[in-house]
């Protein structure tokens, strides 16, 4: 009898904690990564049954890897012409790109900066700024929308030799917490967020660059299309909107 009782007890405990259903890998655009940390736990809390597992990147670059077939599931692009163009070349499921969500572009400063962010992108003439970190235009959406602010502000070839790139908005953010740069045009949702919080930011106008419209698309080859249609359902949900509208996403 108590040689039996342990397997007893395992073979109860395993009864009780069934492992997950369904594992949904994303590949999500870098401007998500605080958002997605509480969207993540929110939409688990609803499907236990599913684990969830998110990487980051530049769109352009996930939208490469995508090309290649890598193993995600669902792609959330910094846009929608990532989207559309893997909808284009037969790599989408029948249903398509999706749209959940658009970003904001903000001009950061650090906190104890003897500039103030709300004078707009004109402070970046000021000489006591040596560096602006910005992404990659050339396959960051929000690089692409930075360049196009400063086109539209005139200040393009201007402030051309104090620019500095990070492969994804992403690491353009790290790069003046770590005194590369003087600030940055990132996304507003990590502006908003720790540890780039702590120092002040200014929402450029909208009419300054192209709508940062962002959307998303289920792969052809994911392993389980009713979890990552869940996962689409669920950021086009109310809950979802609500967080998204917290890192200063608009519908």
């Amino acid at each position: 009898m108590w040689v039996r009782a342990p397997l007893l007890l395992l073979l109860l405990f395993a009864c009780a904690a069934p492992a997950p259903a369904a594992d949904l890998t994303i590949a999500a655009a870098a401007n998500l990564k605080h958002a997605l940390d509480e969207l993540v736990p929110a939409f688990v809390g609803e499907q236990p049954a599913v684990r969830v597992r998110v990487s980051y990147g530049a769109s352009g670059s996930l939208h490469a890897k995508l090309l290649q077939r890598a193993p995600y599931d669902l792609f959330l692009s910094a846009d929608t012409l990532y989207p559309r163009r893997l909808a284009e070349t037969g790599l989408a499921l029948d249903d398509g790109p999706f749209v959940y969500a658009t970003g904001r572009l903000a001009l950061w400063l650090p906190a104890g900066s003897p500039l103030d962010a709300r004078d707009g992108l004109e402070i970046l003439l000021d000489p006591r700024v040596k560096r602006v970190a910005l992404a990659n235009p050339r396959h960051a959406p929000y690089g692409a929308a930075a360049m196009a602010a400063l086109e539209a502000a005139d200040l393009r070839e201007r402030v051309a030799a104090k620019l500095v790139f990070g492969d994804s908005v992403g690491q353009a953010a790290q790069c003046p917490q770590a005194g590369a740069a003087r600030g940055g045009l990132i996304a507003l949702s990590l502006a908003r967020s720790p540890p780039l919080a702590a120092g002040h930011h200014y929402v450029l106008p909208a009419t300054l660059h192209p709508p940062l419209e962002q959307g998303g698309v289920i792969l052809r080859w994911a392993r389980d299309p009713a979890a990552a249609r869940a996962f689409r359902e669920f950021l086009r949900g109310d809950r979802a909107t609500a967080i998204l509208a917290r890192y200063g996403y608009d519908r």
